[in-house]
């Protein structure tokens, strides 16, 4: 569509007024939501919050009116581009999160666009009930957005996609009425064609546009083998044929949702969903992990292992494997790879009984070694495989640790094919990269025909932006000649919508620009994703020969080629955006506030946009940097858990030692960093030091004073320091203790503000038979 962007502040500022949730229109919040996990970047012109269904038909007035765009958002973790766009970014995931009615009887459940799919089934599980597509993303995935993208997952072989579980969507049209789309015998299809709304409109215009015998024969014809379960190419028109409506033949009433299934936003805004759920699967597991000398060879497998129905049948190459050994959590979970393997397959079987699945597990070794393929076949068990699914769920993050600016780029990665065409199609595949002079990197659902194949580019050079589109281009032709679906489970978006036309052909594509018009008349719904794409190699993250400018920082980042690729290395995925039912620790002021600006993801994005586009003679010299970093907690949980590698508080640490260059070091940083000083000298009297923070007109201007939440309490100090008391506390002969001496490390708040632990602690260890000494350290 065409933007006006002739919109005033006061423009803005009225539409905030009709809002009961958020709207944003700064540069900082801009930023924050200009890219996504693709290699996009997009600055919107606002960054909306909606707290109710009458805020989104505000925003979808608004965006009529001013010939604007909404983009909806939930996790942003899409790879195709799907979540980038000039207009109105509409984040869900703020206060669209409720879940809304379980029906444990009947087995679903109602839920807001922006409920977690973890969450979901963490609430589900006592219950005995799940909602099964399991995404790699799946503790930050957000169930709009997996509705969007019609998400699949490691289980897909067993569950199919989420189209297959979505009961009805309750959606916001583009002229604002709502309409709840469900399934629709043929005579209340007959009723819905005579309404005189836009659902109505909707409805005559599919019944016209699929009647035609010759349109339905050139679906079939053209669209992606039906025997793939795993098709998002384009609009799901193959889906809507499958019912009574249009060919008595088969048994199931017409539904729209499989239209909006992968859709990406483009047709309607979603606002209550409601999917089907499924049993708990059977308790026990264990993942057989098959590896290989070659690809080819553990493609062959892969059509062994389909034949004994496993639960999952995942790969992972060489080149991600070789990116674990650098992250610190990561690194752990690969305790079962033997040797040097160009592959391994990752096979679930699950069981009542944990015999039962080692026995699924056995036969398919003795078939897979009586086909003489692989050489090693370990048999992992529970909890082991929860780290080794961890490590196939970290892949995309992982991608991010190839040093250098070269990386595993996101534009081919969904191709799905027939099982039974797999290996063809890989070793084709691999013959039509080495004309490129390209390695790749595969890895993901083989068990599903869909390995995610990933070239290694700079896109900040010319040649690879080429390239880019150059692979792109030739790998449809390729999925084509096998009858495949070029985007798998992660949509088309910007980055495969340039080629939908040549994988469906001319008139079906002209079917999908039909039923975006109708849907979409003004192209208000995220234009530019699966039809009249702009270029798939224009709006990129990185500008064309960008520059990799010598930052003189402090701290040494030479290990990571530099500060600028140190942030970088962030591609989006999201890890930072999980809660706590997760485990782990990252990133703890993100759980707390659910910002996406408190996120690592948040700050690196930040971070990387000035430095690279900044021009202050001190690129660190911006407030919206300074708002992102300042609820940083330097706690390091980014440095072990994040996939790939990001040391936030290292970049915090040099970008408070540059912006202090510029603007000065404030009281508050000035008295923290001597508070070892400040509380040793109150230590000369705790009992007026205390009085003096606890009383509330002295603590109320200092915390004025020093930029401190009224609400906070300063810690109060002990009557006695640590060490003052260690000097006089009578410890036996060292010899004496059984299990020998220990060193305590004695630091400043324990000394001097939590004194009662430090002294349980010493008095502990002596009851355990330990004698216990403390050092002097500076």
């Amino acid at each position: 569509m065409k933007h006006s962007r002739q919109i005033s502040t006061a423009q803005w500022k009225a539409l905030k007024n009709q809002l009961a949730g958020d709207l944003y229109w700064d540069d900082g919040v801009k930023i924050l939501y200009a890219t996504d996990a693709s290699v996009y970047r997009q600055k919107p012109l606002a960054v909306a919050f909606p707290k109710s269904k009458e805020d989104i038909i505000s925003l979808i007035r608004f965006a009529n009116r001013h010939h604007i765009s909404m983009i909806p958002r939930a996790a942003g973790t899409s790879l195709a581009g799907q979540c980038v766009g000039q207009g109105i970014v509409v984040d869900i995931s703020f206060y669209l999160n409720a879940i809304i009615e379980i029906n444990e009887e009947e087995k679903w459940v109602i839920v807001q666009p922006g409920v977690i799919r973890d969450q979901l089934n963490h609430i589900l599980a006592p219950k005995g009930l799940f909602f099964p597509p399991i995404t790699a993303t799946a503790n930050r995935a957000m169930m709009g957005g997996m509705v969007g993208n019609n998400s699949c997952g490691t289980n897909s072989i067993v569950y199919g996609s989420t189209r297959e579980h979505v009961i009805s969507l309750e959606t916001i049209l583009s002229d604002g009425s709502i309409t709840t789309f469900k399934k629709t015998t043929p005579s209340e299809f007959k009723a819905k064609v005579q309404l005189p709304t836009m659902e109505g409109q909707l409805y005559r215009h599919i019944r016209d546009l699929l009647t035609p015998i010759d349109t339905r024969r050139e679906i079939l014809d053209h669209f992606p083998k039906s025997s793939i379960h795993r098709r998002n190419t384009g609009y799901a028109l193959d889906y809507l044929l499958q019912s009574k409506v249009f060919d008595t033949n088969y048994s199931e009433d017409f539904n729209f949702c499989k239209l909006l299934c992968g859709s990406e936003g483009t047709l309607a805004f979603i606002t209550e969903i409601k999917v089907a759920l499924s049993p708990l699967p059977d308790p026990e597991e264990v993942v057989v992990a098959l590896h290989f000398s070659s690809i080819h060879e553990s493609m062959l497998a892969t059509q062994v292992a389909m034949r004994h129905h496993p639960s999952a049948c995942e790969l992972m190459d060489k080149i991600i494997l070789d990116c674990t050994k650098e992250n610190i959590t990561y690194s752990r979970n690969r305790t079962f790879i033997k040797g040097d393997p160009k592959a391994v397959l990752l096979i679930e079987f699950r069981g009542r009984s944990i015999q039962e699945a080692e026995s699924k597990a056995q036969t398919l070794i003795r078939d897979i070694q009586n086909a003489d393929l692989g050489y090693h076949y370990p048999i992992l068990h529970a909890p082991e495989t929860k780290g080794v699914w961890a490590l196939r769920s970290a892949g995309l993050g992982l991608l991010a640790n190839i040093p250098g600016d070269e990386k595993a780029v996101a534009c081919i990665e969904d191709t799905a094919v027939a099982v039974e065409n797999l290996p063809d199609y890989i070793q084709e595949f691999q013959q039509l990269m080495t004309t490129f002079g390209q390695q790749s990197v595969y890895y993901a659902h083989a068990g599903a025909g869909e390995i995610h194949l990933r070239p290694i580019l700079n896109l900040k050079q010319e040649t690879d932006r080429q390239l880019f589109y150059d692979i792109s281009l030739a790998s449809a032709n390729l999925v084509k000649k096998y009858n495949g679906s070029l985007s798998g489970e992660h949509g088309d978006g910007r980055v495969r919508a340039p080629f939908i036309e040549l994988m469906v052909g001319q008139k079906n594509y002209a079917l999908f620009r039909s039923i975006k018009s109708t849907w979409d008349p003004n192209g208000i719904f995220n234009p530019g994703k699966i039809v009249d794409a702009p270029p798939m190699n224009e709006s990129l993250r990185y500008e064309v020969d960008q520059k990799n400018f010598d930052i003189d920082t402090l701290t040494d980042f030479s290990h990571q080629g530099g500060i600028l690729r140190l942030t970088e290395k962030c591609n989006g995925s999201g890890d930072c955006r999980k809660l706590p039912l997760s485990g782990g620790t990252m990133c703890p002021s993100y759980q707390a506030t659910r910002n996406e600006r408190d996120a690592t993801r948040g700050r690196a994005n930040t971070l990387r946009e000035f430095l690279t586009r900044s021009t202050k003679a001190n690129r660190f010299n911006h407030k919206e940097i300074k708002e992102s970093m300042d609820l940083c907690l330097s706690c390091k949980g980014c440095t072990s858990e994040c996939p790939s590698n990001i040391d936030m508080a290292g970049l915090k640490a040099e970008f408070l030692f540059q912006y202090y260059k510029s603007n000065g070091i404030p009281l508050r940083a000035r008295l923290f960093a001597h508070v070892n000083t400040l509380n040793r000298l109150g230590s000369i009297a705790p009992a007026l030091y205390n009085f003096v923070l606890q009383n509330t007109v002295l603590s109320t201007g200092f915390k004025r004073l020093i930029g401190i939440a009224p609400e906070r309490s300063f810690p109060l100090l002990a009557k006695q320091s640590l060490r003052k008391w260690y000097r006089s506390y009578p410890q036996s002969d060292p010899s004496i203790y059984p299990n020998g001496s220990v060193t305590l490390f004695c630091d400043e708040f324990t000394n001097y503000n939590d004194t009662s632990v430090g002294i349980a602690t010493i008095k502990l260890l002596n009851a355990l038979g330990y004698h216990v000494g403390m050092i002097d350290h500076a």
